[in-house]
């Protein structure tokens, strides 16, 4: 018998929170007011970083890739949303809907890299001070940081590709605000099994084991805290961590809980709002406000653009 191509969906359409009519507007302008924030806070960082000379260490080189990183993040996904809030045409195409999933999914699982990139830099320079110099050189920390981008667009790529082979026969309504995997993956009229196993495996590789990485850190960072006997030591090792605790945690929360799970749920898109919008949106504030360092960068940049 001659095969036939069974997949005869050219659109998606994102219901997003469109059960929420009331809200609508209230939710356009929140995200709208969040994005903006989230760009300008990112970018102001990035700029205070490459133009302050105390901030050009390998811990700030990092924390400006991130910045670089949460920008391209959250313009995957936040416009489309703000559309699909106030339009009442909410359709996404075929390809773009799955350009989208692979372009966010790679740039998340790069963060996820990144972030356990960034507590081995802390482990290397509190367990390690005094070789630390020598060995995180401008040369190795351009490379460490090229590694999560690599990384991230290619675990990425196989769980999108089984999930863009799957057939989809009708069903185009993703209840989500963005191209999610498990969302297309709930839509496919073929088997999923091998795009269900892909995206264990990818989960498994992006957020478990950085996840794990990153706990492992912090255990032989706080061993080694304890054993410095200053009390001014002890608080000056633990204030170049807790900003990015603070960040990983709010990132992984909500993260492990909707992609730990293949098949998602009707709450995922809440849940998702909080590593699409509200984390991007905070984590500007906690490293400007939680760190020392670069509070009194902000001084010295503003005192030179009054005095010129």
């Amino acid at each position: 018998m001659q095969d036939v191509n069974t997949t005869t969906v050219t659109e998606f359409v994102l219901l997003g929170f469109s059960r929420f009519h009331k809200f609508q507007n209230f939710l356009f302008c929140a995200v709208l007011l969040a994005y903006i924030t989230c760009v300008l806070g990112n970018i102001a960082i990035f700029v205070l970083i490459r133009v302050e000379s105390s901030l050009h260490t390998p811990m700030y080189f990092f924390i400006s890739t991130f910045t670089v990183l949460e920008i391209m993040f959250v313009s995957v996904t936040v416009p489309k949303l703000l559309a699909i809030l106030i339009q009442t045409e909410k359709t996404i195409s075929y390809f773009g809907c799955f350009i989208q999933l692979y372009v966010f999914n790679s740039l998340g699982q790069a963060e996820c890299f990144l972030l356990s990139l960034m507590v081995f830099d802390r482990y290397l320079a509190i367990t390690n001070p005094l070789r630390y110099s020598a060995i995180m050189t401008s040369q190795l920390c351009y490379e460490l940081a090229v590694l999560p981008w690599l990384l991230g667009f290619t675990v990425s790529l196989f769980a999108t590709v089984e999930t863009f082979l799957l057939d989809y026969c009708g069903a185009n309504k993703i209840d989500h605000f963005f191209c999610d995997l498990s969302a297309l993956q709930n839509l496919a009229c073929s088997d999923t099994f091998v795009s269900n196993i892909a995206t264990i495996v990818a989960t498994f590789i992006s957020i478990i084991l950085p996840f794990f990485a990153i706990v492992g850190f912090y255990i032989r960072i706080i061993y080694s805290v304890l054993k410095i006997k200053s009390n001014e030591g002890k608080t000056k090792a633990f204030s170049t961590c807790s900003s990015h605790l603070i960040v990983a945690s709010l990132f992984y929360g909500s993260a492990i809980i909707v992609y730990v799970r293949p098949k998602g749920s009707h709450y995922d898109k809440f849940l998702a709002l909080m590593y699409t919008v509200v984390t991007p949106l905070l984590n500007p504030f906690i490293y400007t406000f939680r760190n020392r360092e670069v509070k009194n960068a902000v001084r010295k940049v503003t005192r030179r653009v009054i005095k010129t």
